[in-house]
């Protein structure tokens, strides 16, 4: 017979008395900060991928540009996994993303933009090969859509880590930004959060969340460029708050992509916490935004 260490009436099975009865239990209060716990094993997950963030910016040129590739090449086989039903088109894409960094890293933007150009007879390439020609539209743009979402970011990566004399600089603070914002949103929508944004999308994402990481993930950005003296405090603020604003886009644009896929995480590449583009997805957002404004404030 099966025991139950938390049932009286089992222990004490062959007593001659009825049970009695027990008087209805009250519903739990939900606890507020019970994320505590789930945001530390956040950070700590991320801790390795910090220190290999920094390592690869510190050293900057094709070690970074190598990286970008890397990066790129583990983020679009989860997205290829993911939009395998549409049959992507995994060789011009793999090859496409690698283009874009290489065009980046040796050349400019107006190379990206020939090799952005180039995708589509690439494309076409592979998409009119007899076994590809049925749903060739949707194959297409669900491909098209990977190479652009993935690998133009990279490219700004790149772009960002080559600004002269600040550039690392400015992109290691673009980071602590977006980790900042990004856990300071989970932590005190965990604490706090009851005002649902987009329920569809992202059922636990929440006013309260969104307002917390803009104002945490700012005053991260403005903190890291406390000890940088040619950044003033107030294009900080500035860049900062476009880093924190646009973060929760990155996270939404890829929680609408996973919902309508019907997938919960992109990879395992972490765990429990999912995959690569789970962890990059505000990243792919604030990276672009990062590098323009560094542009237009500090250059």
């Amino acid at each position: 017979m099966k025991i139950d260490l938390f049932d009286d009436d089992e222990l004490f099975d062959d007593e001659p008395e009825q049970p009695r009865e027990r008087p209805p239990r009250q519903p739990r209060r939900k606890r507020r900060g019970g994320g505590s716990g789930e945001t530390v094993k956040r950070i700590l997950v991320a801790l390795p991928w910090i220190v290999f963030a920094i390592a690869i910016t510190v050293a900057g040129g094709l070690v970074f540009a190598a990286a970008m590739i890397a990066l790129g090449v583990v983020a679009l086989g989860e997205y290829v996994g993911m939009t395998s039903r549409y049959r992507t088109l995994a060789i011009p894409a793999y090859i496409s993303v690698a283009a874009l960094v290489v065009a980046a890293h040796f050349g400019s933007a107006f190379n990206v933009l020939y090799v952005l150009a180039g995708t589509f007879p690439l494309l076409f390439f592979f998409a009119a090969r007899g076994d590809h020609r049925e749903g060739a539209t949707v194959s297409l743009g669900v491909t098209l859509l990977g190479i652009v979402w993935i690998g133009v970011p990279l490219t700004h990566a790149v772009f960002l880590r080559g600004l002269p004399d600040h550039g690392a600089a400015l992109l290691i603070d673009v980071l602590v930004g977006t980790f900042v914002a990004d856990t300071a949103a989970y932590a005190t929508g965990r604490m706090f959060g009851s005002h649902k944004i987009a329920p569809n999308l992202s059922p636990n994402k929440t006013v309260e969340g969104l307002v917390g990481g803009f104002v945490i993930g700012t005053m991260g950005f403005w903190f890291a460029g406390l000890y940088q003296d040619w950044l003033s405090g107030v294009d900080a603020l500035m860049i900062g708050a476009a880093v924190a604003a646009v973060a929760p886009i990155g996270d939404l644009f890829e929680s609408m992509l996973k919902r309508d896929l019907g997938t919960k995480d992109t990879g395992t590449l972490f765990g429990p916490h999912g995959g690569l583009l789970d962890r990059l997805d505000a990243v792919f957002f604030t990276i672009v935004i990062g590098y323009y404004l560094s542009v237009a404030v500090v250059y």
